[in-house]
Formats: structure tokens, sequence, C-alpha cells
């Protein structure tokens, strides 16, 4: 018999519980879970977390390492997000057609620097599956002669040179529907738990799902990536290029902001509300912001004052949305402006 208590199932028992308990019926399963939660990381309120021994110290591992801290409340936070606080909106998922070439194929992965491609059949609102860049890359190698695995014999790279990447014309006008190597898709709707996700996600194997809309329109797109981030942070790999901040002060009085800028942080960077809590639910971005107020997708070079006392600029724009803002915190008068700007008054 093993007596260690640092061995599972052995020592006195936790004060917390070690499994999830079973699912009950409607809001009590995600009630239960929280509190399991809660109770496996040693909080019950929003207070510090409490050591082993009651008593908050150095000795509490979480509180000597403030990451594991930060990961916890991201993990209790997840436990209340849905698919659509976590999902690539429609209009930045980056797909292929079936009917695309192949030669199309590579250069898309290329752009995207995405391990994955979704595809769809004319509009995506029809997805058909995903191609992940393992499964191409062996299509290629296989038309291209060389077998799979012969790359990795000492001098083969070295003996295949070009040889090992070239394709004949045709076969570079291969459509991807063509190739045989789509695998399918997750359909979930927007309002599914994220942690439901990810558990379907780890049970089906498929690592990329299709956000539907009530019409079984494409809503957005959702990776296990984009799941775990949630709660280990951004996770960023060779391939990946620093983002710029999405809102940035440009000289005094004046911001340059992206349009997917959240609100949240558009009111922290200028210390405003901009918009009241009965209307929260009207837009996540300071884009959604703008097509709220106007009731449509306004065009480059359009001024739109806000009751909060600053003056949005539409920089760029296309018909589908806006892409970039400036937004002045002290507005000049309209007569100034227009004499500026040689305007009729």
């Amino acid at each position: 018999m093993n007596d260690d208590p640092s061995r599972p199932g052995t020592g006195p028992r936790a004060e917390h519980p070690t499994a999830p308990p079973e699912a009950a019926a409607g809001g009590e399963s995600h009630k239960s879970v929280t509190d399991w939660l809660k109770g496996l990381f040693g909080r019950g309120t929003d207070t510090e977390p409490a050591s082993a021994n009651g008593r908050n110290g150095p000795e509490d591992p979480l509180a000597a390492r403030p990451e594991a801290r930060s990961m916890m409340r991201n993990l209790l936070e997840f436990v209340d997000l849905r698919v659509e606080d976590v999902m690539v909106p429609r209009a930045e998922i980056v797909a292929v057609d079936e009917d695309a070439s192949v030669h199309d194929l590579l250069r898309r992965f290329m752009e995207a620097n995405h391990s994955r491609l979704p595809v769809y059949r004319e509009t995506l609102d029809d997805p058909v599956g995903m191609v992940h860049i393992k499964d191409f890359l062996r299509w290629l190698t296989e038309r291209s002669g060389a077998k799979v695995g012969d790359t990795a014999r000492p001098g083969v790279a070295d003996e295949l040179g070009e040889a090992a990447v070239a394709l004949p014309e045709a076969d570079l006008g291969t459509t991807v529907k063509q190739t045989g190597i789509l695998r399918p898709l997750l359909f979930v709707p927007p309002s599914m738990r994220a942690a439901d996700l990810l558990v379907k996600m780890q049970s089906t194997r498929g690592h990329m799902a299709i956000v539907v809309d009530e019409y079984g329109g494409t809503d957005g797109l959702v990776s296990i990536e984009d799941l775990v981030e949630e709660i280990v942070g951004d996770i960023a790999d060779e391939h990946d290029e620093d983002e710029a901040e999405l809102i940035n002060r440009a000289e005094e009085g004046v911001f340059l902001a992206d349009a997917r800028a959240p609100i949240e942080d558009v009111e922290e960077a200028l210390g405003l509300s901009l918009l009241p809590e009965e209307r929260e639910e009207d837009a996540d971005s300071l884009g959604g912001l703008i097509v709220s107020m106007l009731g449509r997708v306004p065009v480059r070079g359009e001024l739109l004052r806000h009751p909060a006392g600053i003056e949005l600029e539409i920089l760029e724009a296309d018909p589908r949305r806006v892409r970039k803002i400036r937004i002045h915190t002290r507005p000049k008068p309209q007569r100034q402006r227009r004499k500026e700007t040689g305007g009729q008054g």
C-alpha cells in the first residue's frame, strides 16, 4: 500500500473536490461546475486564495505565482463565456473556395500563416470542410513523386532538391475539392458555452468550428487555440507577427484606433464612457458602435460627433465595414474645421 500523501488517492482527504460533480439539469449544471472550479482552486469568493492551512501567506503557491492566479481567474471567467464571446467574426475569416486551385491554396496558406483553412462552396454560408497544412503537404509530396518520410533519410533532401516540391502544371490546376484532403468541421450555435465546445473538440478531435446563426448562415469561426488562449493568454508561434495596438495616442487630444478595438479598451484609453449600460448589447467594438449610432456603414472621411464630446473621423472603410478611425477628444468648432479644409460655411 502506498502511504505517500503526494500520490493520487492516498493520504488525508483534500478539502476541495478532485473531480467535477455529476452534471445536473438546466442551470444547476453550470452552477455546480463553477462551484467545483472555485473549490478546486480554494476560492469561494473574490478574496485572496486561501492556503492549505486556511491562512493567506507566502506558503500559498498561488500567492507566490502571479501567473497562476491570473490563469485561475481566466479559468473561472471561462466557465461563463459563450462561443460568440471568443469567435473570430465572419468578416475576418480567412477561407478558400472548394473550386480554387492548389496553387491558390498554397498562396492562401502562405498569406494567412494558419495551419488550418475552412473551405466553402461559393459563399461562406456554405462551408464544406477544412484543409490542414499537414494533409496538404502530404498531398504535394506524393504528387511530386517523393514518398512521405523520404526527406528524413540523410542525403535525400539534397538528392531531391527542388524536385521534392515540383508539381506538373496539371496538378497545380487541381481544385481543392479534387484533392480529397478535406476534413469535417464542427457546427455550433453562438449561445453554446465555450467550455462545452472545448470538451466537444477534445472528444471529436476537431479543432475548428463554424458558428452558425439562427438561419444557418456563417456567423464566425472558433479554433481550439482561441479557446485555450482565453485561459492561458495569447499563444504566439514563430510565424506570428507582433500585432499593433488597436488604439494609440497620435498626438495630444488625438487617437488612432482600429475599428476592431473593444469598446472597453477605447473607454479606458480616453477616460470616457461611450456606451451606457442599457446599450451594452448594441456593440462590442468601436466600429460596431459607429455603425450602431449611424444605422449604416459610414464612408471614408465622414465625421461623427459622439454625445461624450469627442469626434470620430473615418479614415478607412469599405462598403461592408469600418477599418480605421481617428478620434479627436478635443474637436475643433465646426466653422474652424470648414475654414481649414476649404469647405463652404
